[in-house]
């Protein structure tokens, strides 16, 4: 009990150094609240996890297998049972993040209500939800720690080692938060404003897309616009100034490209001499050579490889890319972004295969050596069906019988049975861990999980109990299902800290204090 004992010894030194003034200070007590409340800022917290997170990352060089996930959690009580569930379940926190999709942000936590995935909501609210979601979790602790303490005060003689072995080693639920700054929401200055707030509030690592910040959109949507890299890069160099700035010196930041679905570009990018980065960028428009004598009123021209060209343009007035062109400039986004400032990338792909991704990851290695992807398991794939087709395809060029399937409705629950439907299944189920292997990805988040499962669950309760399942449709399904798997929050009061606030106030008033607690409360049942 050394890190406990010499807590209880330093408050007890304080608290003799003031005299009878503060005699009614029980040092024991002042080193249970120190210890239950471990981070005191949201600084704390960002120096802590980000360490944690330049870890996985070395070790993920060493072995592919050592990869990291992570759910993405729209408020802190999601956070807080995702961390406490994995404690109960899986025994410790290590590799599992949380996720802060500026998808969810926009659809449920703005004050203008659900919004689209496209940089409208309020820029502080981000910010907000990391102090939230790091707010529950340090609850968590606080809970956690303050049941031992109880066990530890109750316990016999002969017991109280193994408490207090539980005490000294108590894993904490805080754990790194990979959050998305979208685009940046506004010019650098913006980005690096609000870059300190989300650090401020405890962000480890923040995930920045090379999107126009003002025609945002969810990556799985269409009408995506790329800037020139130059401006990415100065937004990577203005969240790298805020995490130094806050010295947070070891701070990840994430680049993200939308290039591959991205066919549209709001600039010509500056280009000084042939081969530099603008002129990569815009190696990839839709052009045609031009006779100058032709030009019409309006009409935008540069040289390109020695001939005057103009880019296609739309009536909006964006350049349009060459099609098929998407993998090759996410490669140069990529190693452009490495080189300049980033830790890890993330590709925003149109499917989930392994073998498109670990393509493209490859051409980044050749020279990138060590580049690793974050990358979204997202819930906008049709898992089933992409898997199942790949199978199917995979069948077909094997030169295997497929006439029993029909390609385009293997969705259907007529093949969940087949010999098909369980290879892909079993697909899925090594997605992460083969994609790690096999195609650089470091971290696997599902972006709007908890999004669904209350859907799904309140779905289903509202069905049974405004049904004619009545009051069954909760007990059975929701009550007795959390007090036979464990479920922590089935004793709410506990869970919203009534018994914390019990020991406070036994701390404070001693034997006059009032509690909550005792033989007439309702939750003694569970």
């Amino acid at each position: 009990m050394t890190h406990y004992k010499n807590n209880i010894d330093e408050a007890a030194t304080l608290i003799n150094s003031e005299g009878s003034a503060w005699n009614a200070i029980n040092p024991e007590s002042v080193a249970r609240m120190r210890l239950q409340n471990r981070f005191k800022t949201g600084l704390d917290i960002a120096k802590y996890t980000a360490k944690i997170m330049r870890e996985d990352m070395d070790n993920y060089d060493k072995d592919s297998s050592q990869y990291t996930q992570s759910l993405g959690c729209w408020h802190g009580f999601i956070a807080q049972q995702k961390m406490i569930s994995i404690k109960k379940h899986l025994l410790t926190t290590k590799r599992r993040y949380l996720y802060l999709s500026g998808w969810m942000v926009a659809a449920l936590r703005s004050e203008f209500g659900p919004l689209p995935d496209q940089s409208m909501h309020e820029k502080t609210s981000v910010a907000a939800l990391i102090k939230e979601l790091y707010t529950f979790l340090r609850q968590a602790d606080a809970r956690e720690l303050g049941g031992l303490f109880r066990e530890l005060d109750n316990a016999k003689e002969s017991d109280k080692a193994a408490i207090q072995h539980k005490i000294e080693n108590f894993e904490t639920h805080v754990v790194p938060i990979i959050a998305d700054i979208d685009a940046g929401f506004g010019n650098e200055e913006a980005t690096y404003l609000m870059a300190k707030q989300m650090i401020e509030a405890g962000a480890c690592c923040i995930q920045l897309e090379n999107q126009v910040s003002d025609v945002k959109q969810c990556g799985h949507q269409d009408g995506k616009v790329t800037v020139p890299h130059v401006e990415f890069l100065a937004k990577i160099n203005a969240v790298r100034y805020a995490f130094l700035e806050l010295g947070i010196d070891d701070g990840v930041i994430v680049a993200r490209t939308d290039s591959l679905g991205a066919g549209l570009t709001q600039k010509i990018a500056v280009t000084k001499e042939v081969g530099d980065l603008g002129d990569l960028y815009n190696s990839f428009l839709e052009v045609e050579a031009v006779d100058a004598a032709k030009l019409e009123n309006g009409d935008v021209v540069f040289k390109q490889g020695g001939k005057l060209v103009k880019p296609a343009r739309l009536p909006n007035g964006l350049f349009k890319f060459r099609g098929g062109t998407g993998e090759e400039r996410c490669v140069l986004d990529c190693i452009t972004s490495l080189q300049n400032g980033a830790d890890l990338l993330w590709i925003e792909t149109e499917k989930p295969h392994v073998s498109q991704i670990g393509g493209m990851v490859n051409e980044i290695r050749k020279v990138i050596p060590n580049a690793k992807l974050v990358y979204n398991n997202s819930p906008s794939f049709n898992w089933t069906l992409n898997f199942r087709q790949q199978v199917f395809d995979a069948m077909k060029e094997a030169g295997q019988d497929v006439s029993a399937y029909d390609r385009a409705q293997l969705m259907s629950v007529d093949y969940d049975t087949t010999e098909l439907a369980i290879q892909a299944d079993e697909k899925i189920r090594t997605f992460q861990a083969d994609s790690a292997r096999e195609a650089g990805i470091f971290h696997h988040l599902i972006t709007l999980p908890t999004y669904h499962t209350a859907a799904l669950s309140t779905d289903n309760l509202a069905k049974e109990y405004f049904g004619d399942q009545g009051m069954l449709g909760y007990v059975a399904n929701v009550q007795r299902k959390e007090i036979r798997e464990g479920i922590a929050c089935v004793k709410h009061q506990n869970m919203a800290g009534s018994d914390m606030g019990d020991a406070h106030k036994e701390y404070f008033s001693g034997d006059q204090a009032l509690k909550a607690s005792g033989k007439d409360n309702t939750m003694n049942q569970f």
